[in-house]
């Protein structure tokens, strides 16, 4: 004999499977990880492969023109040094809220205790911070924040520094490096690449040891598209060589550096080294 609570207890055992199943077949929701082999080539004419996991993340100098032409960029990318028109009406129209620019490195390392921490921020002494991880939204009030408790900070260590998930933030951050006038250092064993080089330039004075790397490639949008699919007379242009100048480049470094991060694509990385940059930049 059935009782007359077995209908509903049925239902209920029903309805419990029914969900059971459900969360056995949701997706779970992870980052993808992508094994990215890239091949690089410095100006020493030594060819490097680099393997990394790629966690998909959403998100005027003393050296002479000359210089500045060794590093012309490819057919690709040429158009990018010719004159864009008006750079400082059109650099207050570009839209950088899409662009980003990343390239992941092995390690976060921070070296050494620490005073305080600020996101990718550790200071270590009265006069000195370090810095290792990525720019994103939150990093400029991270900078603000600990320059506000650590006023006396004039020192910036670019330990491990792999560049920006926010692009719009980053160019924020540079520009206030240069206001604070903060000297930037990439020392012994360092590395700064993709946007971070941009933070390295902010710097009233640079230093950078013997072996520090600088990794450079070009800026990609949500959609995909790099620097050589947008006219060379697009606003988002200018932004980037407007920075350039503002961090003491004359033009023709300015444009020839821009071409140069532009001339590898978003998803390689070319290493530079010490006196590659200085040829765009005095070093102290």
């Amino acid at each position: 004999m059935v009782s007359p609570a077995a209908p509903a207890a049925l239902v209920r055992t029903l309805v419990v499977a029914l969900f059971a199943a459900l969360i056995a077949f949701a997706p779970v929701q992870a980052r993808a990880q992508q094994l990215v082999t890239v091949t690089t080539t410095v100006t020493t004419n030594v060819t490097t492969t680099v393997t990394w996991i790629d966690d998909d993340t959403p998100g005027a100098g003393d050296a002479g023109a000359e210089d500045a032409d060794e590093f012309a960029a490819d057919d690709d990318t040429a158009a990018l040094l010719d004159d864009a028109g008006d750079d400082t009406r059109v650099a207050g129209e570009a839209d950088l809220g899409a662009t980003r620019r990343y390239a992941p490195g092995a390690g976060r390392a921070t070296r050494g205790p620490a005073k305080a921490r600020f996101g990718p921020f550790a200071v270590v002494d009265g006069t000195t911070a370090r810095m290792s991880g990525d720019v994103d939204g939150a990093t400029p009030r991270q900078f603000a924040a600990m320059l506000a408790a650590f006023p006396g900070v004039r020192r910036l260590e670019m330990i491990d520094c792999p560049g920006s998930l926010d692009e719009e933030a980053n160019l924020i951050l540079a520009r206030a490096i240069r206001r604070a006038g903060l000297e930037t250092v990439v020392p012994s064993g360092g590395s700064v690449r993709s946007g971070a080089v941009e933070l390295w330039l902010a710097g009233s004075t640079r230093r950078a040891a013997p072996d520090a790397e600088f990794g450079v490639h070009s800026w990609a949008d949500e959609y995909g598209r790099e620097a050589k699919d947008y006219p060379a007379s697009d606003p988002v242009h200018a932004e980037y060589i407007g920075l350039y100048r503002e961090m003491g480049m004359d033009d023709a470094h300015a444009r020839a550096f821009y071409a140069l991060t532009n001339a590898t694509p978003f998803d390689q990385v070319r290493y530079l080294t010490r006196d590659d940059m200085a040829r765009f930049v005095p070093l102290n």
